[in-house]
């Protein structure tokens, strides 16, 4: 009852037995809270040793992985739970037996469910199908966990969010997505740097203003990578994504849009110390970034990774209503 009851409320206000399939269905205080939360089990884990204890959560996972399986497996067992893995990278969900059917046998098991799929409607059949929390571990349409997670990473830095500028470089994909929700309702400043033709999509866009809109954040959008000058941050994912034809010919799209030293130079023009560099990972190196970026003193890009269960962690405990 209580999922259901916060699924017709719209954007939830407590994520206690909810799901997670998209940030944009969290206010900016329940991120904030995810974030404060993480900051305090990432400090000190003890007071959460048994906050999972008698909980199984079910990792479906498509597509293959190291920090998302890493994180949520390894956090889940700090705190007590069981985490149990399903391969389906060789048989996708929804091919032997239906989604709902899958999502109602796992309901009667398990406490919750964790899909990294190829397809949004995937994660979105399970949550409906399933009277347990489902926790949305990357979709072609969304990453949310990777969001929060970049956020928490500048929010933990001296100073925080405030007054902060962050330039995404690259596709306009399912990490942009995420980024552009979590930074617009938190009142990030925030621009994004695509391709002609690799743009964000445009709903995405048009919920992403309105956000930014309400937090006082200016969202703006440019198709020349010198728009990365001034910003605090630049973050930049892989330009062709687990699924598609990495061809050469889509590279060329993307012929100067790659974080060079030079780059981050521009980006960092005004900025005190320099700007940051940040990358989900995994990295194409000498691809979307060269290796004197991302082993540079500026990148955070394993704060990033490390967080993710942190974050993650968080979000278990509030879902299970452990958070305290």
């Amino acid at each position: 009852m209580a999922k259901r009851a916060i699924k017709k409320s719209g954007r939830a206000a407590s994520l206690k037995g909810a799901d997670l399939l998209t940030i944009s269905a969290l206010t900016p205080a329940t991120i904030l809270s995810l974030f404060k939360t993480a900051a305090k089990a990432k400090k000190n884990i003890k007071p959460f040793r048994k906050a999972l204890d008698g909980t199984t959560s079910i990792l479906l996972f498509e597509k293959a992985s190291l920090r998302t399986r890493i994180t949520f497996e390894t956090g889940i067992n700090l705190m007590g739970g069981t985490a149990l893995y399903m391969d389906h990278s060789a048989q996708r969900l929804g091919e032997r037996e239906s989604v709902k059917d899958y999502g109602k046998n796992l309901e009667r098991w398990v406490d919750c469910i964790i899909p990294r799929v190829y397809s949004q409607s995937v994660v979105e059949e399970l949550a409906a199908a399933a009277e347990i929390p489902v926790i949305n571990a990357l979709s072609d349409r969304y990453h949310p966990c990777q969001g929060l997670a970049d956020l928490f990473t500048l929010w933990e830095r001296p100073g925080g969010l405030d007054g902060k500028r962050l330039a995404y470089i690259g596709d306009g994909n399912n990490v942009c997505h995420s980024l552009m929700h979590t930074a617009t309702l938190l009142g990030v400043d925030l621009t994004v740097i695509t391709p002609e033709g690799h743009s964000p999509a445009e709903d995405v866009v048009r919920d992403c203003l309105a956000y930014a809109k309400a937090s006082g954040s200016v969202l703006a959008f440019s198709h020349d990578p010198a728009a990365v000058e001034g910003h605090h941050a630049v973050y930049t994912d892989v330009w062709v994504s687990m699924g598609q034809t990495d061809t050469a010919g889509k590279r060329g799209e993307f012929g100067g849009y790659a974080v060079t030293g030079e780059l981050m130079a521009t980006a960092g023009i005004g900025i005190k110390g320099g700007s940051l560099f940040m990358h989900c990972l995994p990295a194409h190196r000498g691809v979307e970034v060269t290796d004197e970026v991302i082993d540079s003193p500026n990148s955070i890009v394993y704060d990033q990774a490390e967080n993710r269960m942190h974050v993650q962690n968080a979000l278990l405990l509030h879902i299970f209503g452990k958070a305290g």
